[in-house]
């Protein structure tokens, strides 16, 4: 073997540990997005078709035939000049085997990987669990032989394994990091538990719910800023990781409330955040099926969400959306000190909103109260069910001792929240309403009915469906399709399996199928409403799945 091939060597390894290193921040992506979770990323991994395709399969096959045929081959010519051309040979063959494994036309990704410090953890991990893993194998493979052609293949052959099983590596890596992760949060989150507690004039606001947390916290946000100065959660920061963050790094001596979304996929989760923020106020905003895979049924999502309502103290104030049926039974049970808001049994609730009048510019409504206390009030956001957000943000305003004069200020000046019902106009002659942030049933049609609103114009409507529904994931979709078909004119549809219930759904309502397009991803979806929009149309973009969700 000469100095010639030795270089080829070198810098085949060279390109393999490339892309192993390549693959391994892939799925560092992949489990990120699913909080770092084992079971949710294991979860991912069974459902995903990408973690093994097809080509790799093979890839992995034909490299293991390459590798023992090498063997057997170079055990009988070991000692002889063809052993150098077979070397050759294998090269190139190997080459050829990783330049197939390679997956072309990956779409890029929505929310890309985010380098903080606990993933640069877990990356480092990961390449030190696979350095080991080589050097092990390497070291008991050199008890057989000491023979350098017969090194070649094992080298080369184990860079392979390590690319095809680099999702179980990831997976290894976060459990043996899992103890650090753990000292290292629970010593921000006790930090920010402190910090907390210590700023005696603070008052936190605390909301939770299946659907509407996010824009409920920041309509709560810009209401309480008429009067106080606040510190809203940003977007969708609502984990215990998440909210030390913000506490530790951004809470200041001078903010009077600190609005905190709570987030939950499990039961106890609530808790743990009302723990770390102790909340004076406590807001449910809705109660439905949303992570219904992970809480399993809606008894155990109403036992999570009430931990919030549990954890206040005794003289805290807890929030309900009196309209929603769940939320309805826990407020019953409720003993503390309670604001009841919604639309419907007026004679019950504590805050309600009359002579609502919705269009697709915004709305107006009058907000009263119990004592007969009201005010016209006008908002940009669209949909009926923004209502009910904004009540909440109206209860939260009177316990804080808000006027009504001062909460309308607050009202008008509340902005619309990207990606939920955003009504975007790029000046095209075309609108475009964007609610591709996390659809769920309600959320769905209340976009739907947004749209409806529209006089001027077609509808077109481009959805992947909806997920994380569990058991109800396909009924659901499967009514959405038949709104949808009551109200659009044109459905591209985002991937074939999965909205393959939608599709039912149309059909059970006679639509047009001339009128359904079924794409792959949004760029196709983008070039198909280029193919039909015409000025005055109107494009609702309901949903958008994460990377690590496909068909």
């Amino acid at each position: 073997m000469n100095w010639f091939g030795i270089g080829i060597f070198l810098l085949l390894s060279l390109i393999g540990l490339l892309l192993i290193l390549k693959r391994a921040k892939y799925f560092l992506h992949m489990i990120q997005l699913e909080g770092y979770k084992n079971e949710q990323y294991i979860k991912w991994m069974e459902n995903n078709s990408r973690v093994y395709s097809k080509k790799m399969k093979n890839t992995l096959l034909l490299g293991t035939i390459a590798t023992f045929i090498y063997l057997i081959v170079g055990i009988i010519l070991i000692n002889t000049k063809l052993s150098v051309y077979l070397a050759y040979i294998y090269f190139i063959i190997w080459m050829a085997i990783m330049l197939m494994s390679i997956e072309k036309n990956i779409d890029e990704p929505k929310k890309p990987l985010v380098l903080t410090n606990r993933a640069k953890r877990l990356y480092y991990t990961n390449i030190a669990l696979n350095i080991i893993t080589t050097v092990v194998i390497y070291f008991i493979y050199s008890l057989f032989t000491s023979h350098f052609m017969l090194f070649l293949p094992i080298v080369i052959f184990m860079e392979m394994l390590l690319y095809y099983f680099q999702p179980l590596i990831m997976l290894l890596s976060n459990i043996i990091i899992k103890p650090v992760e753990k000292s290292i949060n629970m010593h921000f989150y006790t930090m920010a538990q402190e910090k907390v507690k210590s700023m005696g004039n603070l008052n936190v606001v605390g909301i939770t719910g299946s659907f509407g947390k996010t824009s409920t916290k920041f309509i709560i946000g810009t209401i309480l800023s008429e009067k106080f100065k606040v510190l809203n959660t940003p977007e969708s920061y609502n984990t215990p990781m998440g909210l030390s963050k913000i506490i530790n790094n951004d809470l200041k001596e001078d903010h009077e409330i600190f609005v905190a979304e709570m987030g939950a996929r499990n039961i106890g989760d609530i808790r743990e955040l009302a723990e770390l923020v102790s909340p004076k106020i406590g807001v449910i905003t809705s109660i439905g099926p949303a992570h219904i895979e992970t809480f399993k049924n809606i008894d155990n999502i109403m036992k999570t969400k009430y931990e919030l309502i549990e954890e206040l103290p005794t003289d805290g104030v807890a929030i309900f959306n009196y309209d929603n049926e769940y939320i309805k039974k826990l407020a019953d049970k409720t003993f503390k000190e309670k604001i009841l808001y919604g639309l419907e049994d007026k004679e019950s609730l504590d805050i309600y909103a009359e002579d609502i009048q919705v269009s697709e510019i915004g709305s107006t409504f009058m907000v009263k109260d119990k004592e007969g206390n009201s005010i016209r009030c006008t908002t940009k956001l669209l949909g009926k069910h923004n209502i009910y957000n904004v009540l909440a943000g109206v209860s939260v305003a009177r316990s804080m001792g808000m006027s009504f004069e001062e909460i309308k200020k607050g009202i008008e000046k509340i902005e619309p929240i990207p990606h939920r019902l955003n009504m975007i106009n790029p000046g095209t002659g075309v609108v475009i309403i964007d609610d591709a942030f996390n659809s769920n049933p309600i959320g769905a049609k209340a976009a739907l009915e947004v749209l409806s609103q529209f006089k001027e114009g077609r509808k077109i409507i481009v959805t992947p469906g909806m997920i994380e529904l569990g058991s109800m994931e396909a009924d659901a979709n499967r009514e959405f399709g038949v709104n949808i078909g009551k109200v659009c004119d044109y459905v591209i549809l985002v991937g074939e399996k999965r909205t393959t219930p939608i599709y039912e759904g149309l059909m059970e309502v006679n639509y047009n199928k001339d009128n359904v397009f079924i794409v792959n991803n949004l760029d196709e979806a983008s070039a198909q409403i280029q193919k039909i929009v015409k000025p005055k149309d109107v494009v609702l973009f309901e949903n958008d799945l994460p990377d690590n969700y496909n068909e």
